[in-house]
């Protein structure tokens, strides 16, 4: 995805700090969000996404710190800020009782767009979101994935130029999920800039251009999905060998060349090695094997992943996290 070319950040955060009586939400968090982008904030339960997402969308207060939403201050303007976001959370927010076609003038008309004006926007929604043959069923007849799309849609129903979206595919199975992906991508070229908080490492990758990701109230790390990748693990060649009688063969090879032990496991007749050097390390390989005298049944590189990265920053130090039943960190 091309991320867009505005002079100034759309969403500006700087040392963002909350606590919740004794337990601290964010320690000084900051980040930056281009319009015609998504910024992926990632990190385990409790690390602090959700307060982040709550204090740009003006629904709390930050202890410390500033934060601008297209250029108004969420603690001093509160009100232009809601009036240029929409936000999506993890449970769509619809009237099950109401048609989808009613739930969307229905919040039109709350927004100020008047009786024609709703009706023109939710009409536009329901065909850019695929549901128009559903929108005079009740939402409680819908699918988890025509639910998300529509409360997706409700939020764009006041053309924001910045999106919220806080775990918006849980729960969703796999083909909902990829297409509510397709969805966001066409908004974002639209030239929406759209802050996405997710437990799924691999929906952060494919919609991503930056990633946040956060623990205990920190940021602990930032870049593209692709520098963090890089910086964190390198590529890892698996190896299975025809015969079983040649694992320690294989494995003394893998040694001479990889300067380091490989990861044997038996019962599959694999051996794994992380690679340093590419096609340079990875031609060495092949030509020890052959020259040991070792009959390879499959090899394949696993490229590293926004999965490696997480568990990586992440593992080394978690710590249970202390959460009130309201407001407290997410």
């Amino acid at each position: 995805m091309t991320g867009g070319r505005a002079t100034s950040p759309i969403v500006r955060a700087d040392g963002l700090r909350k606590r919740h009586g004794d337990v601290v939400a964010l320690d000084g968090v900051s980040l930056e969000l281009d319009a015609g982008s998504v910024l992926g904030l990632l990190g385990p339960n409790g690390a602090g996404k959700t307060t982040t997402v709550r204090i740009l969308s003006t629904l709390i207060r930050a202890d410390s710190g500033h934060a601008e939403v297209a250029g108004f201050d969420v603690a001093r303007q509160p009100r232009e800020v809601r009036r240029r976001i929409g936000m999506v959370g993890q449970y769509a927010a619809l009237d099950g009782l109401l048609t989808g076609r009613e739930n969307l003038v229905l919040l039109g008309r709350l927004l100020h767009l008047g009786r024609a004006g709703a009706r023109t926007r939710a009409g536009e929604l329901l065909d850019r979101f695929g549901l128009r043959d559903a929108a005079d069923r009740p939402v409680r007849t819908y699918s988890g994935g025509m639910r998300r799309r529509l409360d997706l849609a409700a939020s764009l129903l006041a053309h924001p130029p910045v999106l919220f979206l806080d775990e918006p595919t849980t729960g969703l199975d796999p083909v909902s999920r990829a297409e509510l992906w397709v969805v966001i991508e066409e908004l974002v070229a639209d030239g929406v800039g759209v802050l996405l908080t997710t437990q799924y490492l691999e929906e952060a990758d494919r919609l991503a251009n930056q990633v946040v990701v956060i623990d205990h109230g920190q940021v602990i790390a930032g870049g593209s999905p692709e520098s963090l990748k890089r910086g964190v693990r390198t590529s890892r060649l698996e190896i299975t060998v025809a015969r079983a009688d040649a694992l320690t063969d294989a494995c003394d090879a893998l040694t001479r060349v990889s300067g380091t032990k490989p990861d044997v496991d038996v019962v599959a007749g694999s051996i794994s090695v992380f690679l340093q050097d590419s096609l340079d390390q990875l031609s060495a390989i092949a030509q020890a094997l052959q020259a040991a005298g070792v009959e390879v049944a499959d090899l394949a590189v696993h490229r590293p992943t926004l999965e490696d990265v997480f568990i990586e920053l992440t593992a080394p130090h978690r710590a249970p996290v202390t959460t009130d039943a309201v407001g407290g960190p997410r």
